[in-house]
């Protein structure tokens, strides 16, 4: 029996991840045999015993079970909860918006900002109020909050109604949590302080058909002296170059024309494989698949763009003209306190080989105002690499300190009138130079991907050029999807309205 169920997946691998191949498969499994060892036969053998709790509990209410998955943070969180929503719709539970209705809950957390640790606190509060009128109701809670020992520890201690905890390291294990959690009817913790192992082939929910994140990479070795990602999300670790290809081709054969590859650093994509292959090397390769229109990625550190990346940028015809490039700060000084390995003239000189190879790129980038000992000198050299790069746009952020990394507890903090004072100038600055760079395309048609109808006007669509920036045009719903050629008529600052052709 183990031999047929290899044997299967197997198949299912060949024969890609459609929900009838998954059904295939599952139905190949006999739970009454011990869990297979491997992954992630394990996974799926405990997929379809959580679908018979489900099944017993959807029975006896005489309706289906709902869940509600809430992302809190960036991409990669993003692309964490497709993966959840895929296990939840594979045993059997059905979307529900609401989460005050949801039989199921998960908080996909983050915890980059300290603040947001404080918003889940406080929607767990009110959820208490909820699940004493469900009996049969669920929390989940992981991603990166769940990987702080301290925060574990407040949920067991005030937060006992929560039934379910794990963090970034094994969110492949989610249905056999599940199943544990159906079994023991208990709260169940499952963390782990790091890991070097990439589970493949588990089933997914995309939220668009279209587009699609696809991650490369896991964890991060940089420890910025601001950034807690590290000890969230461990070491890094790349996934194998054939498995990401196979996954492309996958999304590509479902109808993804763009796929945006996700890593918290993807230019060290490939360091710590068996045989290394550089970030440019993967491009070259994922731009051979046929069908697929776009390439993105994020994000990129400075330190580590190298001039073969650029190369490959500079000769691609489908690597997106938009490049995320985080400066943090334009002062060397601070630079260097937040261990980030380059300086003011290194990245000014970077900006300056990009765009010689890539005239037309639109750069955006991530700005702190406010680090520990920044002087009005240092802030004055941020403002300087503005006006010289001139981005697109930047997410400018206020220095939050956050408990647990070495900047955290550095002397000379700015006070809040200082910082403010600084942001304001700043973001004037950033918003007057984007508005000005976003314009010169103003009267040229280019191509967009239509990607909604447009939330303020239902006779127009919204889609995106290849420098990220959006445009609104008439369209209908049947557009979604596409890449159309749109004459770009009039910019209004950060985005265009245009007209098909």
């Amino acid at each position: 029996m183990i031999r047929h169920r290899i044997g299967s997946y197997n198949k299912l691998r060949k024969d890609t991840y459609t929900l009838k191949n998954i059904e295939t498969y599952l139905e190949t499994i006999d739970i009454t045999n011990e869990a297979p060892v491997n992954e992630p036969e394990r996974q799926y053998y405990f997929m379809k015993k959580a679908r018979a709790y489900v099944k017993q509990i959807s029975d006896e209410l005489q309706r289906p079970l709902t869940f509600c998955v809430t992302t809190f943070g960036c991409q990669m969180n993003a692309r964490d909860s497709e993966k959840l929503v895929g296990v939840l719709e594979q045993i059997g539970y059905v979307e529900e918006p609401d989460e005050d209705k949801a039989d199921f809950v998960i908080y996909n957390t983050c915890t980059v900002r300290e603040n947001a640790n404080m918003r889940v606190y406080g929607r767990l509060g009110q959820l208490k109020h909820v699940k004493k009128s469900n009996p049969h109701m669920m929390i989940g809670l992981c991603g990166c909050m769940m990987q702080e020992p301290e925060v574990v520890e407040k949920l067991k201690k005030s937060y006992r109604f929560v039934d379910l905890i794990f963090g970034t390291h094994n969110i492949y294990k989610f249905a056999e949590l599940i199943a544990t959690r159906f079994e023991s009817e208990r709260m169940v913790i499952d963390i782990w302080k790091d890991t070097d192992k990439i589970v493949e082939d588990l089933p997914s929910e995309r939220k668009f058909s279209f587009k699609s994140g696809v991650n490369i990479m896991f964890g991060c070795n940089n420890f910025c002296s601001y950034c807690i990602v590290p000890y969230v999300r461990g070491r890094e670790r790349s996934r194998n170059p054939k498995d990401i290809i196979r996954e492309i081709e996958t999304l590509v054969a479902d109808g993804v024309v763009e796929v945006m590859l996700l890593g918290q650093n993807v230019n060290s994509y490939g360091k710590n494989l068996d045989e290394p292959m550089t970030f440019a090397e993967l491009l070259q390769e994922i731009e051979k698949i046929e069908g697929l229109e776009r390439i993105r990625f994020m994000t990129s550190h400075p330190k580590d763009l190298s001039d073969e990346l650029i190369e490959v940028m500079r000769h691609s015809k489908k690597i997106c003209k938009h490049l995320h490039l985080p400066v943090q700060s334009g002062s060397t000084e601070i630079l260097k306190k937040m261990n980030r390995h380059y300086t003011k003239e290194q990245y000014l000189e970077l900006v300056r080989k990009i765009k010689e190879a890539v005239p037309d790129i639109s750069l955006t980038t991530d700005i702190i105002v406010g680090f520990p000992g920044e002087t009005e000198e240092d802030f004055l050299e941020t403002m300087d690499v503005v006006k010289k790069v001139r981005y697109d746009s930047a997410f400018t952020f206020i220095y939050s300190k956050r408990t647990g990394t070495p900047a955290a507890i550095m002397e000379n903090q700015i006070s809040d009138d200082v910082v403010k004072n600084r942001f304001d100038r700043l973001l004037k600055e950033v918003q007057e130079i984007s508005a000005e760079v976003c314009s010169v395309h103003a009267g040229t048609t280019q191509p967009v991907l239509v990607e909604s109808m447009n939330d303020h006007d239902d006779s127009l669509v919204t889609g995106r050029l290849s420098n990220n920036i959006l445009v609104h045009f008439k369209g209908d719903e049947s557009l979604i999807g596409k890449i159309v050629d749109v004459n770009l008529k009039e910019c209004k600052g950060f985005y265009y309205l245009g007209e098909m052709k």
